[in-house]
């Protein structure tokens, strides 16, 4: 029988622990809240007056519920006032040793069939439950930041957790209107060991100059349509956090990727930890404020170099060809269309008319407009005819071999101080670039898919690329309305070098059968807010499309955890590709 929980404990009135706190009483329990002195209880209640005064602006609370919340929630300093709950959840900051000491006093004065939960992040449940005479009853229940909006709760069971305790608790979660996953106790559990990682990894490209932190938070968030970009998400967790985070998986895991960036050691050091300092990648007008003062960064970039653009030549017929040709077409630029033979040239034409009349119908677009827009995209099918552009822009297969025939071809034929950009998502730019006799003028201008909705595009520039070439390249994304992201020459570029390692970081997480595909999914949609589960991702991507990106990147970096997992490689080689095939890690 499910044990009867109507007063709950909570140690520790931080953000978190008054969080905790506002939920049990949202949902008619009753709490007890200890904190060490009264100025933590003080602290604690501001922090949940706050968050209930907001609640209430939003209409998500009226003044009679607000006061019944607070009035559910009763403030001591001595852990001895616990003797009577039902439950107690441990809301401390993350020090095994201080945890462990509050567990010991909390066994000595509860009943003996009370369940602990400790809120840890990161910590193990196992040692901290050794600390207690009831070690069976020791779950972990992480709620994430802010408590009162996240659905998410990972409960963390340990190799001698009682059976009947993870279900009491997960059923306690689900009242408080959750969504519980349960897993095993590893440092990170999923969402942190996921998170981190990319996290970390992000510090290390900020921290190698390889791209601005604009730059990379505009790549996560025009790419990945992630809610936040890493640097500004590390700002909000707090630096020293992550660091405890990141060092206790690098402890565990012996994994590099999760050893802390050094650039984080030295930015706590000279205190400036995110948003609660006032300082941290960003700085802010007031510790603990939301508001950057500095986000103007000065651009790399001088745009008074940028050459003259009006025509464009765009060489492929697949999707990523037709939607550039569309982009620069509506946006004014007289578009020549290359393709191997004319049906194929007039079927690009016939895509791209098919996508304006879609954007007529919903409204985007005037009929006048879309009509012009395809008057300007001239189909051909010789190089010849590429002749007088400014800029061509290769779309063709992601294959070398392929795209340096295309180069070649174009050096022959292009007039010079025309821009050559490919849109390669993989393959090294400079390599295209090789294919000419003019390297100065190859960019790389990696386009998103679909082209006419997604707004970042990738800039990369070789160690040859010149100057005048990046600020025509920058003009040109700005002219067509897309956001434009710089980086160098580098396999996976920004996006897929920052997402794909995270993507093999899950598969690796099922492979080892420490959760389903299911709760992967779940915990990072509904705890870090992601639009869609790693699993769900690599579907929709093509499980064969991502095994080639993940080789690049470790042939590229030899970096040991990059070696793509072999569940991976063994659902390519059983034709398991994703949506497309209808199987991948899921059935359609």
């Amino acid at each position: 029988m499910a044990r009867e929980i109507s007063t709950v404990g909570v140690v520790g009135l931080g953000t978190m622990g008054a969080g905790i706190a506002e939920v049990l009483a949202r949902s008619g329990l009753d709490v007890v809240a200890v904190e060490l002195d009264e100025a933590g209880v003080e602290r604690g209640l501001g922090h949940l007056r706050h968050s209930t005064e907001r609640a209430l602006a939003g209409g998500k609370l009226d003044e009679a519920g607000r006061e019944a919340l607070l009035g559910r929630v009763r403030c001591t300093t001595s852990l001895a006032e616990l003797s009577e709950v039902d439950l107690v959840i441990e809301a401390i900051p993350e020090n095994l040793a201080a945890k462990a000491e509050v567990f010991t006093q909390l066994d000595q004065v509860t009943r003996p069939d009370v369940v602990f939960a400790s809120n840890t992040s990161s910590l193990s449940i196992t040692e901290i439950g050794v600390h207690t005479a009831r070690p069976g009853k020791v779950v972990g229940m992480h709620f994430f930041n802010p408590a009162p909006v996240l659905k998410l709760v990972e409960v963390v069971r340990t190799v001698v957790t009682e059976p009947d305790v993870v279900s009491d608790v997960v059923e306690f979660a689900q009242r408080l209107g959750k969504s519980p996953v349960v897993i095993g106790d590893r440092a990170g559990f999923i969402a942190n060991a996921l998170l981190f990682g990319y996290l970390n990894h992000a510090v290390r490209m900020y921290e190698q100059r390889y791209a601005t932190r604009e730059d990379l938070d505009a790549a996560m968030r025009f790419g990945c349509g992630y809610p936040m970009g890493p640097l500004a998400l590390l700002d909000l967790i707090g630096l020293d956090t992550a660091y405890e985070i990141l060092d206790t998986m690098y402890h565990q895991s012996r994994n590099r990727l999760h050893a802390p960036a050094p650039l984080l050691k030295q930015m706590i050091t000279a205190g400036q930890l995110g948003r609660k300092s006032g300082h941290g990648f960003y700085a802010y007008d007031a510790p603990d404020s939301p508001v950057v003062v500095d986000s103007v960064a000065s651009s790399t970039v001088d745009s008074s170099l940028a050459r003259e653009v009006q025509s464009v030549g765009v060489i492929g017929t697949g999707t990523m060809a037709t939607g550039i040709a569309e982009v620069f077409a509506k946006r004014g630029f007289d578009v020549v269309l290359r393709a191997r033979s004319m049906d194929k040239a007039e079927a690009s034409v016939a895509k791209v008319k098919k996508s304006l009349d879609k954007a007529v119908v919903k409204g985007k677009l005037s009929e006048e407009d879309a009509a012009a827009a395809l008057a300007r995209i001239r189909p051909v099918t010789e190089f010849e005819e590429l002749a007088g552009v400014d800029l061509v822009v290769e779309a063709v297969a992601e294959e070398l071999s392929v795209k340096q025939a295309v180069f070649s071809a174009l050096d022959e034929v292009v007039r010079p101080g025309a821009v050559l950009a490919t849109t390669t998502s993989s393959l090294p730019v400079i390599e295209c670039a090789a294919a000419t006799s003019r390297p100065g003028d190859v960019i790389g201008l990696h386009f998103f898919n679909p082209a006419p909705v997604m707004k970042l595009v990738e800039v990369v520039s070789t160690i040859a690329t010149a100057p005048d070439v990046t600020a025509t390249a920058t003009a040109v994304c700005a002219a067509v309305g897309k956001h434009p992201v710089h980086c160098g020459d580098r396999a996976g570029f920004i996006v897929n070098a920052l997402l794909f390692p995270y993507l093999n970081d899950a598969v690796k997480m099922l492979e080892a059968h420490y959760a389903s595909a299911d709760d992967i999914d779940t915990a990072m949609k509904v705890g870090c807010g992601l639009p869609m589960g790693p699993f769900e991702l690599l579907d929709v991507v093509g499980l064969d499309v991502s095994l080639a990106i993940e080789r690049t990147l470790f042939n590229e970096f030899r970096e040991e955890g990059f070696a793509p997992a072999p569940l991976l490689e063994h659902l390519v080689t059983a034709g398991r590709l994703g949506r497309k095939t209808g199987k991948g890690f899921k059935d359609y």
